[in-house]
């Protein structure tokens, strides 16, 4: 497969964020439970499911042979403004130019594995000031129609007298257009009020809350998870990894306490966003088993915390049922229906009524398309957004001019 970087779309009719109105079908897809089927799309949702060939319609087809066919997976944990960096000469650029083709070159790539909606980390104040988030604002802007992209305005300082500044730009940030208000509490001397100030600002402009951290602190997680559950918006804390650093018993109560309010874990397990030493997955299981919602995301995407990554919610699933004994579908759901929770968003089902956010990737099975597959049909909207397809070649030196079937799985 060529390894080709995504390139910002052309500006055009289709990509205006309307939603588009022709009808598509999807032929021959599989489903999870076994049933080869035909979808019809329109008006951004799925119209109908039928038996293969019962569904007829004036439309534009696709077939989706050979293809298992699944609600598409959202990215809740990426920073775009840092993303592509790890590469870079000298320090970070924070030119508003850069930053937006950054951020869009990588929601591009994460679009192309599946990510129809994602949620993306800005750092405002100190030497980028608000420009980083303005820039992360205009690649939303220009994506629009292919994906959703949502940012979350996140200060370094919210309390005492270098702090002010911060809050004074997070509550300018949210009139910007950052529809979610978070940071990373560990960094500030009091987490406590860091935290604090965060809720009030969220209760005020009623927006999300998505905090980062990777405390090995009970204390500091249980009045986080007390003060969280107070707030009635929505509330997300990841990476969490710290939690798999504590001993069972404490980590189990830890647990409970962020069970009884409610929030939602995102975890990492393809690498964390901070300092290499703390890079660790929550304890998935022990989080579920107490009633937490869990979804994985991407985190770091080849910048200074991780110089690798992919960007591909499927290998996060892969590695939460390889690593962390989590059935293929619950892998999976982290990555879709728990993730989408985590963004606010609609469930999506291959069912008629639901929206038209959709994946297709070779194969027949679930666990072989976590395994591995490269062929995919992204939609969004009810429309084809990006394909991306892989043939596989097998060549015997020891034998001059063997023609060797392709191979098309994966």
């Amino acid at each position: 497969m060529p390894d080709r970087q995504p390139q910002p779309p052309h500006s055009s009719s289709s990509a205006s964020g309307r939603t588009d109105t022709a009808t598509l079908l999807l032929c021959g897809a599989r489903l999870t439970d076994g049933r080869t089927v035909d979808v019809r799309l329109g008006g951004g949702r799925i119209e109908a499911v039928g038996t293969a060939g019962s569904l007829s319609a004036h439309a534009a087809r696709v077939d989706l042979s050979g293809y298992l066919l699944l609600p598409a997976p959202a990215e809740p944990h990426a920073h775009g403004d840092t993303a592509l960096t790890a590469e870079g000469d000298g320090p970070l650029s924070h030119d508003a130019e850069e930053v937006q083709r950054r951020a869009t070159e990588a929601a591009l790539l994460q679009l192309g594995h599946g990510a129809t909606a994602q949620r993306s980390h800005v750092r405002v104040g100190d030497v980028q000031g608000l420009d980083a988030l303005a820039a992360v604002l205009q690649a939303r802007r220009s994506l629009r129609g292919l994906a959703e992209l949502t940012a979350v305005a996140m200060p370094r300082l919210l309390t005492g007298i270098a702090g002010a500044d911060g809050l004074a730009m997070l509550g300018d940030a949210v009139k910007m257009g950052a529809s979610v208000v978070g940071g990373c509490p560990d960094a500030d001397p009091d987490p406590t009020g860091y935290v604090e100030a965060v809720l009030e600002l969220a209760s005020e402009h009623g927006c999300p809350v998505d905090l980062h951290t990777d405390a090995a602190d009970p204390a500091r997680l249980g009045r986080l998870a007390a003060m969280a559950g107070g707030l009635r918006s929505a509330v997300t804390l990841g990476p969490c990894g710290g939690l798999g650093r504590l001993p069972s018993e404490v980590a189990s109560r830890a647990v409970d306490q962020l069970a009884a309010a409610e929030v939602t874990v995102v975890c990492l397990p393809q690498g964390g966003c901070g300092a290499a030493e703390r890079h660790g997955t929550a304890p998935v299981r022990l989080l579920r088993a107490a009633g937490v919602r869990v979804a994985a995301g991407s985190g770091a995407l080849r910048d200074v915390a991780n110089p690798v990554g992919r960007g591909d919610p499927l290998e996060a699933a892969y590695l939460l049922a390889s690593r962390h004994g989590l059935r293929p579908e619950d892998a999976y759901d982290a990555v879709s229906s728990d993730a989408r929770t985590a963004l606010g968003l609609p469930e999506v089902r291959v069912e008629a009524g639901f929206p038209a956010e959709l994946l297709a990737v070779r194969g027949d099975r679930l666990a072989g398309a976590l395994s591995l597959a490269y062929s995919r049909i992204v939609v969004h909207r009810g429309r084809v957004v990006a394909r991306t397809s892989a043939v596989r070649e097998y060549c015997n030196s020891a034998a001059a001019g063997l023609d060797l079937p392709r191979q098309g799985r994966g």
